[in-house]
């Protein structure tokens, strides 16, 4: 296994250099209490043997059809090999059952709303849904009836975020199952109060042999700035008999606030094995977060899990963390039985766009120039696509340090980077190297207001620092993503991969204590005025649009791009869904925003939700057309899933909705396959 310093050698850039001059105790902390530093040494060596005799049973892509995870595989490709539903015959897909869970809210009652991206889990012949409710379902694939559920009880507060929130469960199964013996088969919920529920996969009763009684209090470890629970709102990433345990939290608000620790839990007892946080101990008593509030993704036959971390608090000022920090903004590969750091890459210097690296990386086995090469592809909300080598870190195409805007000067402690990371393959998903261009229509209707918001932004390219002065600074993409956490696709025969864009332009400005006060009229969700409390600075995020709330910038608001992945170019793009204002659709070659992942199948189909218009598509993996399309009641924010149960092949949906997108929220599970005397 790699050292810090032949990683560094490897990776030449300033990142590494920061590694060597970290102390090794702040890059892999909190070892358990019977795990020292020489034996998680020892561990990590005899895992590499280990590794090495086993590497075979372990590979890549599994080698049956698999959606058991949040990205259907550890690898995040979100691939099936199913082919019984094929761009042939596609267009006869139909809706073989659908459920309504009944855990929704708009918001207008006693709860808050509700805000659903759990993405459905086949495994155990059951589909296992994870609600906003804090509930579990299990349902029989083939029908849609319930097998169990389970309630969790938990208080339905919005304790760190706008509202009720999940991204579903994560599932369990040991290797070595002891017959009669309940709990050999496991499904995990967490919830916005630190919860981890561990429940019997095929009765729905409480294991309780997993912490106490079936439930692990992760906030026992919230032991520092303790502004929040440390919301389990993203299910754990299964690996082995480990769970990788990140939380989510409440950006915007605190100078302050709880540090990003990644805990490593055991699948059978929820004893910690592990923890590891991404700031320095100097760090975490002065800022926070840096933490992982997304899925991951594992490598298992060399025993690497690999962290998307966001970025540290506050978010738009860092003025009191102007020291290096490494590992914050950064793909990071641990070793998954000793948390230690194998190598890390960071994707922004000092941070102070909300920029948090917001979707798994996906793994994957390419061809670039005659070389077979384990990559992975990190998304970010930069509209970056950044390809590495999985088991060292090291560029696969160049990857540059280049001058970046050094901010006008009205923000007062400030210290910029010189320098931020540019990938030259894939090129940008979106250009940011000038302002986006006006959208006549909006101006127009506007009487003139984009221009003249235009006028009053700040903008000298990607990574235009903040500012006090006039409008603020522009911000293109905008900190809810160019690509959010559904990530990218991977089909591993034609070595091409998928990813859904969003082209929002917003606005960052920056208050001193008095003039926020004055200025604060509240917030949305990814959007408003948030405090900093603690910062000399208050902040305001706000989508450029005009009066009517028509974007000022001009379309496509969101796309679907394929990219050859031999070569690291686009083979093809094409606007995704259609915008929705005041009841009206546009036409679907201005596209919409997007939240949600697409599916890639053998069948040569792309399956996505993600659009405004609550629409689920699939499209050509050869060409990007559009095959087929149904209606949902809600924008399926969540990753779809494709399953085979009994010799038929179905394509299921979460429509759950989210207020980024629009106000309107769902509660339905809709499945698909072809009609009976199609499939067989």
């Amino acid at each position: 296994m790699p050292t810090l310093r032949t990683t560094a050698q490897r990776l030449g850039t300033a990142t590494a250099l920061a590694l060597l001059l970290t102390p090794l105790p702040l890059l892999a902390q909190d070892q358990s209490a019977d795990q020292d530093a020489s034996s998680a040494q020892e561990g990590a060596t005899s895992q590499a043997s280990s590794q090495q005799a086993s590497s075979e049973s372990i590979p890549l892509v599994p080698g049956t059809p698999t959606w058991d995870s949040f990205h259907g595989q550890l690898n995040a490709q979100k691939y099936s090999p199913l082919d019984q539903i094929n761009a042939d015959n596609v267009g006869d897909l139909e809706k073989a059952w659908e459920v309504h869970t009944g855990d929704v809210s708009d918001g207008s009652g006693d709860l808050p709303p509700t805000v659903w991206s759990a993405t459905p889990v086949f495994a155990n012949d059951t589909l296992y849904i994870g609600t906003p409710f804090y509930r579990i379902l299990a349902l029989d694939p083939a029908t849609g009836e319930q097998k169990w559920s389970f309630d969790t009880e938990s208080t339905l507060e919005a304790m760190t975020q706008p509202a009720l929130k999940s991204r579903g469960v994560a599932y369990w199964e040991a290797d070595d199952p002891v017959e009669g013996e309940s709990c050999q088969k496991i499904v995990y919920l967490g919830t916005m109060d630190a919860q981890l529920f561990a429940v019997d996969a095929d009765t729905g009763e409480k294991c309780t042999s997993f912490a106490d009684n079936g439930v692990l209090d992760v906030n026992q470890w919230n032991d520092t700035h303790a502004k929040w629970p440390l919301s389990l709102l993203q299910p754990p990433t299964v690996v082995g008999d480990h769970l990788i345990l990140g939380w989510a939290g409440k950006d915007w608000a605190f100078e302050q606030a709880p540090p990003g620790t990644v805990f490593s839990i055991n699948a059978r007892t929820g004893e910690r094995e592990w923890s590891f946080n991404a700031l320095s101990e100097e760090m975490r008593e002065k800022s926070g977060t840096a933490n992982v509030w997304t899925h991951m993704s594992a490598d298992e036959e060399n025993g690497l899990v690999y962290l998307p971390i966001s970025s540290p608090s506050p978010n738009y000022w860092g003025g009191n963390r102007t020291e290096e920090a490494p590992l914050a903004t950064s793909t990071t590969a641990l070793d998954v039985d000793t948390g230690e750091v194998v190598w890390s890459r960071q994707w922004v210097h000092h941070d102070v766009w909300d920029y948090d690296i917001n979707s798994a990386p996906t793994l994957m086995d390419i061809t670039v120039d005659g070389e077979e090469i384990p990559a992975l592809i990190q998304a970010t909300k930069q509209g970056f696509l950044f390809v590495v080598n999985r088991l060292t870190g090291e560029d696969v195409w160049p990857i540059e340090e280049r001058p970046v805007p050094q901010g006008d000067g009205s923000v007062k402690g400030e210290e910029y980077a010189d320098t931020q990371p540019f990938p030259t393959k894939p090129a940008p998903l979106l250009d940011q190297s000038e302002k986006p261009k006006i959208w006549k229509l909006a101006d127009v209707v506007g009487g003139g207001q984009c221009s003249a918001l235009w006028d009053d932004l700040t903008y000298e390219g990607m990574y235009t620092p903040p500012t006090t002065k006039g409008e603020g600074a522009l911000a293109y993409p905008d900190s809810a993503g160019g690509v959010q956490w559904g990530g990218v696709a991977f089909d591993p025969v034609s070595q091409t991969a998928i990813v859904n864009t969003s082209h929002i332009v917003q606005t960052i400005k920056l208050y001193d204590r008095e003039a926020y006060e004055k200025a604060d009229s509240g917030s949305g969700n990814e959007s408003g005025f948030s405090p900093q409390t603690g910062a000399p600075y208050g902040m305001r995020l706000e989508v450029a649009r005009n009066w009517l709330g028509m974007p000022c910038w001009e379309p496509p608001f969101g796309e679907v791009v394929a990219l050859d992945m031999k070569t690291g170019d686009v083979k093809w793009r094409r606007p995704i869904g259609s915008s929705q204002q005041y009841g009206f659709f546009m036409p679907e070659s201005w596209g919409s925003p997007t939240i949600g992942g697409p599916a890639v199948t053998a069948g040569n189909l792309v399956f996505i939700g993600a659009s405004m218009d609550a629409k689920l598509r699939a499209y050509s993996l050869d060409s990007g057309e559009e095959l087929w399309e149904d209606q949902a009641e809600a924008p399926a924010v969540a990753n779809p899933a494709v399953y085979e149960y009994e010799g038929r092949e179905y394509v299921a949906f979460v429509a759950g909705g989210n207020s980024i997108l629009k106000d309107q929220v769902g509660d339905q599970v809709v499945v698909y396959a072809l009609p009976e005397d199609e499939d067989e």
